[in-house]
């Protein structure tokens, strides 16, 4: 047996920088290991999207830890999960801790805005202050049972109270037992360096974690440059999704306007490619073998 998802995933941040394309549900988690990516990243406004909802805290934890166990138990590579604000005061954080981890998650994603919650590249984000959050992240650390399961603290200061003080949280965060800090919604390239060499300066050596989405504030960069500036995770959290999105609308409006789906048949999967990809085959022959090796004819 090898090493726990949680060690894995400490072990490849500690070699090189990890991509972590978000998944909505345990289909495109397999589609993001199938396509070779080493971790997987599960985004509550991807969660939310799927039950129909804005990101804007609505979930309960129960129901993150559901949709998010699923997802992890779907793939054999580690996944983070994005608890939003812990559910609540540091006692909930212990609890949801203890759900994720026995739902079989490798890292969990605390953030310090207040609730209600907003998406983390709109205006109007409200902090709690610093020493409220460390609580919860010293919460999250007390809480876990495995002591490689990876605690991520995320600040949404740089819009709330400028640069200098997310850097500021920060350094908290990781002092409180953070064991990666991520600063949300930074401008620029200038910002991501800026905000690495304040810590680095503070004497903090916690990887640090950058979120690559689209339509932000953050301009696009590449993975190379990310990790030029001294980062070692890097988020695509709602791609896969806002694809999808686009391409079922695309496919939904020529099919009322043609009343056929023929000419969208290059643009699917066939029902081999799906059945290969949901390892149809796979099921089929433990059943056959379950079938072989315990089941008896009913006698009359």
């Amino acid at each position: 047996m090898g090493p726990s998802k949680p060690r894995r995933l400490r072990e490849l941040i500690a070699r090189h920088l990890v991509m972590m394309p978000g998944a909505f549900n345990a289909l495109t988690a397999i589609q993001i290991e199938g396509a070779g990516f080493e971790a997987v990243y599960i985004s509550g406004a991807g969660l939310a999207a799927a039950r129909g909802l804005p990101d804007i805290g609505l979930l309960s934890m129960t129901e993150v830890a559901s949709d998010a166990g699923t997802i992890a138990n779907a793939v054999s590579i580690p996944a983070l999960v994005d608890a939003d604000t812990g559910y609540g005061p540091p006692l909930a954080v212990m609890r949801a801790v203890r759900e994720f981890e026995q739902r079989g998650l490798a890292a969990i994603q605390l953030e310090d805005q207040e609730n209600p919650k907003k998406c983390g590249h709109l205006p109007g984000k409200r902090l709690v202050s610093t020493s409220e959050m460390a609580q919860k992240i010293g919460a999250a650390v007390e809480a876990r049972r495995d002591p490689d399961f990876v605690i991520v603290a995320r600040t949404d200061a740089r819009a709330v109270e400028g640069l200098d003080a997310s850097v500021r949280r920060a350094r908290e965060y990781a002092r409180a037992g953070a064991d990666a800090v991520f600063p949300e919604a930074l401008e620029s390239a200038e910002e991501f360096r800026a905000f690495a060499q304040g810590l680095s300066k503070e004497g903090i050596k916690v990887p640090l974690v950058a979120n690559m989405t689209e339509f932000g504030k953050t301009p696009y960069l590449t993975v190379r440059e990310f990790e030029d500036l001294g980062y070692r995770i890097v988020l695509f959290p709602v791609t896969a999704l806002r694809v999808a999105t686009k391409a079922i609308e695309t496919m939904l409006a020529e099919v009322k306007a043609l009343g056929t789906q023929q000419g969208l048949l290059n643009r699917m999967h066939t029902r081999q490619q799906l059945y290969e990809l949901l390892r149809y085959s796979d099921y089929e022959k433990r059943d056959k073998d379950l079938h072989e090796r315990y089941g008896r004819e009913e006698q009359d």
